[in-house]
């Protein structure tokens, strides 16, 4: 952990999402610091990818608010992706790149400079296949790429909707390392329903709610 990462928190005070009129998740409420995590849960359509799309300024909520602090400064929603990566199933990569084209892509988004994707391509296990094209990795293959987007720029906070999907072993060895990193010094948050993505995280927030 760096020096200079800030002392962000998370707090979500009464966060409602509804489709039409259909409630999905409502009243939510949660407050995270550095050394926080928590697992997502609930049966499916409780609203678990949703929460968590909104807390990464993917989604509105409905109602109920989400700040995002950096000590006592409240962040504006634009500064919000500094602080945040994400991993989701529903990422989309850029097939006809390689996987090192893909993060230095990345990294000219964020204006981060491309002197770490050498050290996260070697740490989820894909740096001796950094310049095959995307469209012939395997699934798994995929799913590290995009958990080395999600760390590429040291986030604070790192967001992760199944995580270990399609991952062998290794992989989800990966991913253990990443998330036990995040749970002592950041903030972590994991959407789920395996009981091993669930084991990663101190606390648990569950969805479930009679519909």
């Amino acid at each position: 952990m760096s020096e200079s990462q800030s002392n962000i928190k998370l707090q979500a005070v009464n966060l409602t999402k509804k489709f039409d009129r259909r409630v999905i998740f409502e009243a939510v409420n949660f407050e995270l610091g550095r050394g926080s995590s928590i697992a997502i849960t609930g049966r499916n359509g409780s609203g678990k990818s949703t929460l968590i799309k909104i807390i990464a300024r993917l989604l509105a909520q409905s109602s109920g608010e989400l700040d995002f602090f950096d000590g006592d400064r409240k962040l504006r929603t634009e500064q919000f992706y500094k602080y945040i990566g994400f991993v989701s199933p529903y990422l989309n990569l850029y097939d006809e790149f390689t996987g090192f084209e893909n993060l230095k892509i990345i990294s000219d988004i964020r204006s981060s400079g491309h002197g770490n994707i050498d050290n996260v391509l070697q740490r989820v296990g894909l740096y001796s296949r950094r310049n095959d094209l995307v469209k012939i990795y395997s699934s798994g293959m995929k799913q590290r790429l995009k958990i080395a987007f999600s760390i590429l720029h040291d986030p604070d906070v790192l967001l992760l909707d199944e995580p270990t999907s399609n991952l062998d072993l290794e992989g989800v060895g990966v991913v253990d390392d990443i998330a036990d990193e995040y749970r002592k010094n950041r903030i972590l948050v994991i959407a789920t329903n395996d009981a091993h993505e669930k084991s990663l995280c101190a606390g648990e927030l569950n969805l479930n709610r009679d519909v």
